[in-house]
């Protein structure tokens, strides 16, 4: 079982054993806001290894109720009339233009309402809703209202088409506050359509477990679009959410079992202005096609101290399936813990981090391309054992940084490359450790920088490699290879190229590797299984060889200067723009 601690802490330096780490910085969601504002706690504890099955069985179960659970099984009508409504039937009144639900039981709500429907029921009761073509508009507060009742199911009637709207605005201490709102355990399926206008808060929002199963749910909110405060469960359904805040979330923060978001099927289209999906805790993907675009993406300028990235935990994000493109103006994959892709297709841009765990960061599996970001995978361990990984980043590509701020020292943090197929072009340093790196097999291939205030490698402590393959082709004035006693060969040479030049590795006359230049370049480092230490070998760039000894060159295990600086996307640091990353 996992132990998901946090506590207010101030950061201190620290030691890195595998992926477990104390005293990162975390964050809770401010649900009341457009966006969330940061907030400094730790998490402690965590094990980026841990699989989607085994985060989510650390958590509390989602209750999710059928129509069938409904307490009778005689289904009463609610006729509504414009400004009232007729009832045929048991368990709810009339009142004006206001419906109330008393009991349990099965209703099915037609017509339009300018008014209010309310379930008041007992609170072990169980209430099945139909919408069956439905319009419920409400000027002065909810349109629907569950204020009492264990579950409700909300369905939507086959081909039907319902619409709920409530009031511009609330008071700032409204209980109900949200165009569907729920006190109770909330599951919404059928085949039908629902439109939410959330004009003066959120669209929906249950305080207890929200799930949705089926149905086409489109939410236009002034703040957050859907929110589960225990948990939010989505097992299907086209989603389409435009929210002024965050996207969809789950914010309990009392409870380190809740406050999860668990998303296993569906198609999620989502535009926030806030986080586009956000946990206070988890964030579990297994299935499901999602496109997100937060805080208008990442040409976008981000205001100072707000958080808009696509995808945030508190504690896990834990990726096992689906696809997912994401557009972000802050991070597009954010955990104050630890981040594990073990399978997907992740399409990520990001004004900042592609990806970044503050913790540990583990890919093993998938599919993970970041077109754009500052700084592309960031945490204090990255361990990368699989899969194939692209990235992108203006900064530094692979930043393993705890954000202390110390320059030229190992202060611990890690990288590890054992496996799968990473492709690194970035404008900063491509491999940048705090600590040390190791390499044992997989493949890894970084062009760039091309400026000299940075290098290809950069580890302030040991480069040890063992096996697979690198290649590292980029400026020369911070140029550094893998450490001198490392089991695997490997050579370094001054040479330099352009964009489309082919770089040769050449052993006795034979061709053992060669590559087509992304970027120009100064200097070429390359290890192989072919690659002996003290033998003789030729880098040849475009069909110019310069001889170099394996083993020999550049600067070994120890980065010369700017490797040890602080990311641009940790706590305390600057954003590119020079603005504070609003880390939360």
């Amino acid at each position: 079982m996992r132990t998901k601690n946090r506590f207010l802490l101030t950061a201190a330096p620290f030691v890195l054993t595998g992926v477990v780490l104390a005293g990162c910085t975390a964050v809770t969601a401010d649900a009341d806001t457009a966006s969330s504002t940061a907030e400094a706690t730790s998490v402690q504890n965590v094990d980026a290894s841990l699989t989607a099955e085994q985060v989510l069985a650390d958590n509390a179960d989602a209750t999710t109720v059928s129509a069938d659970e409904a307490d009778t099984t005689a289904e009463t009508t609610i006729a509504l009339t414009g400004d009232s409504a007729t009832v045929d039937g048991e368990g709810a009144t009339v009142d004006g233009n206001s419906v109330t639900i008393t009991a349990g039981g099965t209703y099915r709500l037609s017509g339009s309402l300018e008014g209010s429907v309310v379930i008041a029921a007992p609170d072990d009761a169980v209430v099945a809703l139909i919408l069956d073509d439905a319009d419920i508009s409400n000027t002065e507060g909810a349109a629907v209202a569950i204020t009492g009742a264990d579950d409700v199911a909300l369905v939507l009637a086959d081909d039907s088409d319902n619409t709920l709207s409530d009031a511009s605005s609330y008071a700032d201490d409204a209980e109900v506050d949200a165009a569907l709102y729920s006190d109770a355990d909330l599951t919404i399926s059928g085949t039908g359509s629902l439109t939410v206008a959330g004009n003066g808060n959120d669209g929906i929002t249950s305080k207890d477990d929200l799930t949705i199963l089926s149905g086409t749910v489109t939410v236009d909110a002034a703040d957050d679009g859907i929110r589960g405060k225990d948990a939010l469960i989505v097992e299907g359904g086209t989603i389409t959410v435009t929210a002024g805040g965050d996207g969809v979330s789950s914010d309990q923060d009392a409870d380190e079992t809740q406050g999860y978001v668990w998303i296993s099927a569906g198609d999620l289209e989502i535009t926030s202005g806030g986080d586009a999906v956000a946990a206070a805790t988890d964030v579990v993907i297994t299935g499901g096609d999602l496109t997100l675009v937060s805080g208008g993406g990442s040409t976008a300028a981000m205001e100072d101290g707000l958080s808009a990235k696509a995808i945030k935990a508190g504690v896990y994000v834990v990726i096992e399936g689906g696809t997912i493109d994401a557009d972000a103006a802050d991070d597009a994959i954010h955990s104050n813990g630890a981040v594990h892709v073990n399978d997907g297709t992740l399409t990520l841009a990001s004004g900042d981090d592609g990806v970044h765990a503050d913790t540990a960061l583990v890919i093993d599996g998938g599919d993970t391309s970041v077109s754009e970001s500052y700084e592309g995978l960031e945490s204090a361990d990255i361990t990368i054992a699989g899969g194939k990984v692209a990235v992108t980043a203006s900064d530094d590509g692979l930043n393993a940084s705890s954000g202390s701020g110390e320059s030229m020292q190992d202060s611990g943090e890690t990288i590890t490359i054992s496996g799968g197929e990473t492709t690194v072009n970035a404008g900063g340093d491509g491999f940048d450790s705090n600590g040390s790196a190791t390499m044992s097999d997989g493949s890894l291939t970084i062009w760039g920088p091309t400026s000299d205030g940075n290098g290809a490698i950069d580890v302030n402590g040991t480069f040890d490699i063992s096996g697979g393959t690198l290649l590292a082709a980029g400026s020369a004035g911070m140029a550094v290879a893998p450490s001198t006693d490392s089991a695997q060969g490997w050579v370094f040479a001054t040479t330099s190229g352009s964009a489309g030049s082919t770089v040769e590795i050449v052993a006795d006359g034979e061709v053992v590797a060669e590559y087509t230049a992304d970027t120009s370049f100064a200097t070429v480092v390359y290890s192989g299984a072919e690659i002996m230490s003290g033998t003789a070998y030729e880098v040849v760039v475009d069909g110019s060889a310069t001889t170099v000894t394996a083993g020999e060159g550049g600067t070994s295990g120890m980065g010369p200067g700017q490797g040890g600086q602080q990311g641009g996307g940790m706590p305390g640091g600057n954003r590119p723009d020079g603005s504070d990353d609003g880390q939360s």
